[in-house]
């Protein structure tokens, strides 16, 4: 999906995806000691100013320049900093071994790039670090709760296995769920759930 397309949806004074974290982001990060994390895709900020709450050193970047702004905005209104770029997911290169944790809830990427970004991922964590994936299955093509109707940004459990087989794999689920995120993530879902370690 191209920058103007979200441009446009963030444009908005309303947060479309809500101004709470992924609630399975939230159940997975509350059990972690803060470090350093990186969020690709962080849209309006809801993930990002929730980790910085928490003491997290918060990264993050998004292609949209209206996400930025209400991302900050929100950081502002909790009284918290995060470091947020605008930047194309291609142009992205922090340097290997940055981060204890990565994580990428609905961060739609399309198949001839996902899988050499995934192999990013693993580079740019620290040895024991942890990264994070909540994505829109391809079942959810049926389904009206959101998430794009191109087939090629949606993916299932065995493309994250493929992508992530040089690291410790601890959940892959393929799930039905009910979201409740905004005006845009609302009704049951089908989604992919994966977390893999780094373990060297």
């Amino acid at each position: 999906m191209q920058k103007e397309f979200w441009d446009e949806r963030f444009s908005v004074e309303e947060y479309i995806y809500g101004e709470e974290p992924s609630e399975w982001f939230r159940q997975i990060i509350d059990g972690m000691k803060p470090g350093r994390i990186l969020i690709p895709g962080a849209g309006e900020g809801r993930d990002a100013v929730y980790a910085a709450k928490l003491g997290w050193e918060v990264y993050a970047f998004d292609q949209s320049e209206a996400g930025r702004n209400k991302a900050m905005k929100l950081a502002e209104k909790h009284k918290v900093a995060i470091h947020y770029i605008v930047t194309d997911a291609a142009e992205y290169d922090p340097g290997k071994n940055q981060f204890d944790l990565i994580t990428m809830v609905f961060f739609h990427l399309p198949s001839d790039f996902r899988s050499d970004f995934h192999t990013k991922l693993i580079q740019w964590l620290r040895p024991g670090g942890t990264v994070l994936i909540e994505a829109f299955h391809l079942r959810q093509l049926n389904n009206t709760s959101g998430g794009p109707k191109n087939p090629d940004l949606l993916i299932t459990a065995n493309h994250l296995a493929n992508d992530f087989k040089l690291i410790e794999i601890t959940e892959n689920l393929e799930l039905t769920v009910e979201l409740n995120e905004g005006t845009h993530h609302h009704g049951q879902a089908e989604v992919v759930r994966f977390t893999g370690i780094k373990r060297n």
